[in-house]
């Protein structure tokens, strides 16, 4: 589907969808326990693909219509080895969290994914389970999906690189609180994208597992139940969907008018640092924690730098706002952002160029040459991945005349209506 956006202003009150990364976690911790009911979930492509793993595992996840919550009756840690191969989709958080799970099966699972899922790297997940007594093969043996996964592990002791992807990491604890000698996750490099296991470390307090960061890395304990308080578990806003938003306040406010956010309620996602990015740059923003409402009004910006090794998913928006504000912004530690859904860095820097904008592209730095930009209409492509459509988006509000933006279906990903919510903002746009 493409979608057409032209230039326009944009006020009013909006809601960012729930959190992705905080649902993914809680359906797996509810299958991971006897049961659970998980309020306010993001409902998307990538969360129902977590839906999917847990029922494969011999749990159930029910989601009533017009109701708020999904009813998940888990597995109680011992998930059973699938009837069937695991289609995770385009999750790459499923692929990873659900790989560690079907460790604890006695037997073989097989996982895929689509063709963009299937060149995303699994290699150190695998030798991780292979270390603990499992057995994990990439069907292909280039480290990718389909994967074949077989257990029971039991838990120990196991070394895995920190600056690939948090997911392997949250995958262990995940895993390694319902192994009998638990797992202790030793990193061999510095730990990039660690807001995302502050997440995981937040949810799995929240279902009475107890977790902690060491001196080497990380520990769970074996032996242990999830077990929310009163049965249930409340999912935050998610402030990756939220930057979107924002960004568009900034950028498109209409004069002597703002836009408001809510659902910002503080918790452990590091994308909330869009807020401390908007702030530098000069935007006009206001942030009612108690509250959660962000207030963000139309602002003249100027070019930052901004270190994206905790905040990848921010990558797309800074570089939106970049090609806007005045001067450069320079976006460095952002490698790791070229092994998402798609090569971020690449997909921002060819997109705004062919919309105008000056970039200069190195291997762990983007740098968006605002003084140089003037953007402008075009035809882009989205590359199938929710964050570069959303992001593009933005752009085209502000760009001068009409932006096409292919394969605008994928933000069915994480922000299902979020043309729906910006079309009610004010902004121009049409579904072709």
């Amino acid at each position: 589907m493409d979608i057409e956006v032209s230039q326009s202003r944009v006020r009013g009150r909006a809601r960012a969808p729930p959190s992705k990364s905080y649902t993914h976690r809680a359906i797996l911790a509810a299958g991971y326990s006897g049961g659970a009911l998980v309020y306010d979930p993001l409902v998307s492509a990538d969360t129902k693909a977590t839906m999917r793993s847990v029922d494969a595992f011999g749990g159930d996840v029910d989601r009533e219509a017009g109701e708020n919550h999904l009813d998940v009756t888990g597995f109680d840690g011992r998930p059973d080895v699938p009837a069937d191969v695991i289609d995770c989709a385009n999750s790459g958080t499923t692929m990873r969290l659900v790989t560690a799970c079907a460790a604890l099966a006695d037997g073989i699972s097989i996982l895929t994914g689509d063709s963009s899922l299937r060149s995303r790297p699994q290699g150190p997940l695998l030798d991780a389970i292979d270390s603990l007594g499992g057995r994990a093969e990439s069907t292909r043996g280039n480290g990718q999906a389909p994967l074949a996964v077989k257990g029971p592990i039991s838990g120990g002791t196991v070394s895995i690189p920190g600056d690939v992807s948090s997911q392997y990491i949250t995958a262990l604890l995940m895993a390694g609180a319902v192994t009998e000698e638990g797992i202790d996750v030793d990193l061999e490099t510095e730990l990039k994208s660690a807001p995302y296991v502050d997440i995981t470390l937040e949810v799995l307090d929240a279902f009475g597992v107890d977790a902690e960061k060491t001196e080497q890395g990380f520990s769970v304990p074996g032996g242990q139940s999830y077990d929310p308080a009163d049965g249930e578990y409340h999912v935050p806003g998610d402030f990756s969907s939220m930057s979107y938003l924002l960004a568009a306040g900034a950028v498109a406010a209409a004069d002597d008018d703002e836009v408001v956010v809510a659902g910002a309620q503080p918790s452990a996602q590091g994308d909330s640092a869009i807020v401390d990015v908007l702030e530098r740059m000069g935007a006009d923003i206001d942030w009612d924690e108690d509250n959660g409402y962000i207030t963000v009004r139309h602002s003249d910006l100027s070019g930052v730098e901004v270190d994206v090794g905790d905040t990848p998913d921010l990558l797309p928006t800074i570089a939106t706002l970049g090609a806007i504000a005045d001067g450069d912004t320079r976006i460095v530690n952002c490698e790791h952002v070229r092994y998402k859904e798609t090569d971020r860095v690449s997909a921002m820097a060819d997109e705004l160029t062919k919309m105008g904008a000056t970039v200069t592209e190195e291997q762990d730095v983007l740098t968006v040459h605002g003084d140089e930009s003037a953007l402008e209409g075009a035809a882009v492509d989205g590359r199938a991945d929710h964050r570069i459509v959303m992001s593009l988006a933005v752009a085209g509000l502000v760009a001068d005349g009409t932006t096409t933006i292919a394969g605008g279906e994928h933000v069915d990903v994480s922000f299902p209506d979020f043309f729906d919510v910006l079309s009610d903002l004010g902004a121009d746009v049409r579904r072709q």
